[in-house]
């Protein structure tokens, strides 16, 4: 297989479930997991005679990703009816936008391993309903239908036919799910549907103008899977190629359990929807006063903490998008860094003790109850001397861990774990190490420097954590030397 006489061209149409109270043209509940049908009413269902209202909180929602993703924000919004008839399509269509997408152009950044970045360019982010569900596998004779989900509001992010591999795809997704979970309108979970994903992807020959016969990819629930879909079907697509065999324009499956594509229907032709206006809803007007309040009150993105940590504060690339990976991580972060000017240290205990308790006991930051005033004060008795790193990782930050509603500093008083920094004190800990192993000593005036930890390892030990390390490395050096 010549791999590399073809390239890729791939498109994404991410569909992003808002995190609103009702639904886009019902005040139906949207609530995850209710009973199957029963957020519904007469006008989610379809029944003659009802008539829709716009949800605004929907409109606001597409404002914000369009402001976060450089987009021409439209002004005169109309809604169309997308006509199709599915099972769990109530109303035989769909209420979305078709002339007149809420967003054009704009744009979405990713990096790859290398640190290096690229704009991913959208076509544009429009609103629209979602359908039922289809359910297929709880009766061995009947597919189900739970309409809980039809109506619930949605943006559709469509994407120039830029994305050139599978893993360009899974970056702009990343991006995608912490971009909507950073703005809180979406909370990003593709395992329960709230951001699907379809692919079109076609292959051709490098250097070649034309596209090749795009095919759809569907029934991907998870970020990883869309790149394993995706490198699948371009695998398939090349080897096909490469057999003078016809691609079919088609709609494909993705099996997880397999890691292949199977055809769901072929496609002679594009869908003829029958677009037209809806007649029971008003043209939305979204005016630059308008667009500017949202602008006044957008939260941070990540890629501006991301430059504000580089460039402002000095930390590393690495430091930098780990923080702001998750919005709450960033925020806990930005809060800390108010209350102390140790930033280094800062990001040192969230990188390191902090994220490790999370990880170890499951937790989100919105359950680590040791506040940003606490974690504060414990990096500036750590900063200011008065107490050692060792102690505070291993003794006092566990015991906030538990909740216990005492300081720092009155942890460290009633144990007696405030740092020795006394010469005279810490010397004879020095003495007692160095006594401890006389061999170690002889190798250590031969050459074998590494062996100070040692030294080093049982000064701390002795002193129980309470001798200050650079005295203490003072210490033990001199008197190494001095016993030459």
């Amino acid at each position: 297989m010549s791999a590399d006489k073809y390239e890729a061209v791939i498109g994404l149409e991410v569909h992003i479930q808002l995190l609103t109270q009702s639904k886009a043209y019902s005040p139906d509940s949207t609530e995850y997991g209710a009973v199957p049908n029963t957020n519904v009413s007469v006008i989610s269902l379809g029944h003659p005679g009802v008539l829709p209202k716009i949800n605004t909180k929907m409109v606001e929602y597409g404002v914000r990703l369009g402001i976060a993703c450089n987009c021409e924000i439209r002004e005169q919004n109309e809604y169309a009816r997308k006509n199709y008839f599915y099972s769990d399509m109530p109303k035989g269509y769909q209420i979305s936008q078709h002339t007149t997408p809420i967003c054009t152009g704009g744009y979405i950044t990713i990096k790859d391993k290398e640190g290096n970045t690229r704009n991913i360019e959208l076509t544009r982010i429009h609103m629209e309903e979602d359908s039922g569900k289809s359910i297929h596998d709880q009766d061995p004779f009947n597919s189900l239908i739970d309409l809980n989900r039809a109506g619930v509001p949605l943006l559709e992010m469509v994407t120039e036919p830029v994305i050139e591999n599978s893993e360009q795809a899974y970056q702009f997704l990343t991006e995608v799910r912490k971009l909507v979970r950073y703005l809180e309108i979406c909370d990003g979970n593709m395992e329960e549907g709230s951001m699907r994903c379809d692919a079109n992807v076609s292959v051709r020959e490098k250097g070649a103008t034309e596209l090749g016969e795009k095919v759809e990819v569907k029934n991907m629930n998870s970020i990883r899977n869309v790149q394993r879909a995706l490198k699948y079907e371009i695998t398939r697509q090349i080897k096909m190629l490469d057999n003078s065999e016809k691609i079919d324009q088609e709609t494909r499956a993705f099996d997880a359990a397999t890691g292949k594509t199977l055809v769901m229907r072929t496609k002679e032709m594009a869908n003829d929807y029958r677009y037209f206006p809806e007649p029971d809803l008003p043209i939305v007007i979204v005016d630059e006063e308008y667009i500017n309040n949202i602008k006044a009150n957008m939260p941070a993105l990540p890629n501006e903490l991301y430059k504000k940590y580089t460039e402002e504060l000095g930390l590393s690339d690495y430091d930098a998008t780990v923080i702001t990976e998750s919005k709450l991580i960033a925020l806990y972060f930005e809060e800390l860094i108010g209350k102390t000017s140790k930033v280094k240290a800062a990001v040192n205990w969230i990188m390191g003790p902090v994220k490790s308790y999370l990880n170890e006991n499951a937790k989100e930051i919105s359950e680590f109850n040791v506040t940003t005033d606490v974690l504060a004060t414990l990096i500036e008795l750590i900063e200011n001397g008065t107490i050692s790193y060792s102690v505070a990782t291993q003794k006092i930050f566990p015991l906030l861990t538990e909740g216990s509603a005492k300081s720092p500093m009155e942890i460290a008083t009633e144990n007696n774990w405030i740092k020795e920094s006394d010469e005279g004190s810490i010397n004879e800990f020095v003495k007692e190490a160095i006594a401890k192993y006389p061999d170690k000593v002889a190798e250590y005036q031969s050459g074998k420097l590494g062996l100070l930890g040692l030294f080093m390892g049982e000064v701390m030990k002795l002193s129980k954590g309470k001798a200050d390390p650079k005295i203490a490395s003072m210490l033990v050096k001199k008197s190494l030397e001095e016993s030459k």
